[in-house]
Protein backbone atom coordinates (compact mmCIF):
# COMPACT_ATOMS: atom_id res chain seq x y z
CA UNK A 1 0.00 0.00 0.00
CA UNK A 2 1.29 3.47 -0.89
CA UNK A 3 1.72 5.83 2.04
CA UNK A 4 -0.42 8.97 2.05
CA UNK A 5 -0.38 12.34 3.80
CA UNK A 6 -2.99 14.94 4.66
CA UNK A 7 -2.06 18.55 3.95
CA UNK A 8 -4.19 21.00 5.93
CA UNK A 9 -3.72 24.67 5.18
CA UNK A 10 -5.29 27.71 6.79
CA UNK A 11 -4.99 30.53 4.26
CA UNK A 12 -6.39 33.97 3.51
CA UNK A 13 -9.92 33.81 2.07
CA UNK A 14 -8.91 35.74 -1.06
CA UNK A 15 -6.15 33.20 -1.88
CA UNK A 16 -8.41 30.16 -2.34
CA UNK A 17 -8.70 30.33 -6.14
CA UNK A 18 -4.93 30.80 -6.54
CA UNK A 19 -4.23 27.81 -4.27
CA UNK A 20 -6.78 25.68 -6.11
CA UNK A 21 -5.20 26.54 -9.47
CA UNK A 22 -1.66 25.93 -8.17
CA UNK A 23 -2.64 22.46 -6.89
CA UNK A 24 -4.29 21.61 -10.22
CA UNK A 25 -1.18 22.78 -12.08
CA UNK A 26 0.89 20.48 -9.84
CA UNK A 27 -1.32 17.55 -10.86
CA UNK A 28 -3.04 17.30 -7.48
CA UNK A 29 -6.78 16.88 -7.88
CA UNK A 30 -9.45 16.88 -5.23
CA UNK A 31 -9.63 19.07 -2.17
CA UNK A 32 -11.99 20.00 0.59
CA UNK A 33 -12.37 23.53 1.85
CA UNK A 34 -14.50 25.56 4.15
CA UNK A 35 -14.52 28.96 5.74
CA UNK A 36 -13.41 29.03 9.37
CA UNK A 37 -12.65 31.76 11.90
CA UNK A 38 -9.60 32.01 14.11
CA UNK A 39 -6.46 33.91 14.94
CA UNK A 40 -2.76 33.33 15.33
CA UNK A 41 0.12 35.70 15.81
CA UNK A 42 -1.84 38.74 14.57
CA UNK A 43 -4.31 38.34 17.50
CA UNK A 44 -7.22 39.70 15.50
CA UNK A 45 -7.69 43.36 14.64
CA UNK A 46 -9.67 46.40 15.72
CA UNK A 47 -12.40 48.03 13.65
CA UNK A 48 -14.50 51.15 14.04
CA UNK A 49 -18.25 51.07 13.65
CA UNK A 50 -20.36 54.18 14.13
CA UNK A 51 -17.58 55.88 16.04
CA UNK A 52 -16.92 53.00 18.44
CA UNK A 53 -13.77 50.87 18.33
CA UNK A 54 -14.20 47.17 18.86
CA UNK A 55 -11.92 44.12 18.66
CA UNK A 56 -12.43 41.46 16.03
CA UNK A 57 -10.65 38.51 17.63
CA UNK A 58 -11.63 35.78 15.17
CA UNK A 59 -10.61 36.49 11.59
CA UNK A 60 -12.02 34.66 8.56
CA UNK A 61 -9.71 32.06 7.00
CA UNK A 62 -10.10 29.23 4.50
CA UNK A 63 -9.35 25.69 5.65
CA UNK A 64 -8.05 23.65 2.70
CA UNK A 65 -7.49 19.92 3.02
CA UNK A 66 -5.78 17.71 0.43
CA UNK A 67 -4.83 14.02 0.61
CA UNK A 68 -1.75 13.12 -1.45
CA UNK A 69 0.63 10.21 -2.03
CA UNK A 70 3.96 10.63 -0.24
CA UNK A 71 5.62 11.26 -3.62
CA UNK A 72 3.40 14.32 -4.18
CA UNK A 73 3.78 15.82 -0.70
CA UNK A 74 6.53 18.38 -1.34
CA UNK A 75 4.96 19.46 -4.63
CA UNK A 76 1.63 20.01 -2.87
CA UNK A 77 3.22 22.02 -0.06
CA UNK A 78 5.21 24.13 -2.53
CA UNK A 79 2.07 24.83 -4.61
CA UNK A 80 0.17 26.07 -1.55
CA UNK A 81 3.13 28.17 -0.36
CA UNK A 82 3.70 29.83 -3.74
CA UNK A 83 0.01 30.63 -4.22
CA UNK A 84 -0.80 31.90 -0.72
CA UNK A 85 2.34 33.63 0.51
CA UNK A 86 2.24 37.44 0.75
CA UNK A 87 5.02 37.83 3.33
CA UNK A 88 2.69 39.48 5.85
CA UNK A 89 1.42 38.28 9.20
CA UNK A 90 -1.82 36.39 8.69
CA UNK A 91 -0.74 34.34 5.64
CA UNK A 92 -1.67 31.18 7.53
CA UNK A 93 -0.22 27.77 8.36
CA UNK A 94 0.24 24.36 6.74
CA UNK A 95 0.03 21.12 8.73
CA UNK A 96 0.97 17.64 7.47
CA UNK A 97 -0.20 14.37 9.00
CA UNK A 98 -0.17 10.66 8.15
CA UNK A 99 -3.15 8.93 6.58
CA UNK A 100 -3.49 5.27 7.55
CA UNK A 101 -5.98 4.31 4.82
CA UNK A 102 -8.47 5.74 2.36
CA UNK A 103 -11.57 3.97 1.02
CA UNK A 104 -13.68 5.08 -1.94
CA UNK A 105 -17.23 4.37 -0.77
CA UNK A 106 -18.70 3.80 -4.26
CA UNK A 107 -16.25 1.07 -5.34
CA UNK A 108 -14.55 -0.06 -2.15
CA UNK A 109 -11.10 0.82 -3.60
CA UNK A 110 -8.47 1.33 -0.92
CA UNK A 111 -5.23 3.24 -0.49
CA UNK A 112 -3.88 5.42 -3.27
CA UNK A 113 -6.46 4.02 -5.72
CA UNK A 114 -9.16 5.67 -3.61
CA UNK A 115 -7.60 9.13 -3.91
CA UNK A 116 -6.72 9.03 -7.61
Amino acid sequence: MVRMKRIEAYIRVNKLEEVKQALENAGIVGLSCGQVRGYGRQLGRTDKYRGSTYAVNLLPKMHVEVIVKDDDLEEGIDAILRASQTGEIGDGKIFVSEIVDAIRIRTGERGDAAIS
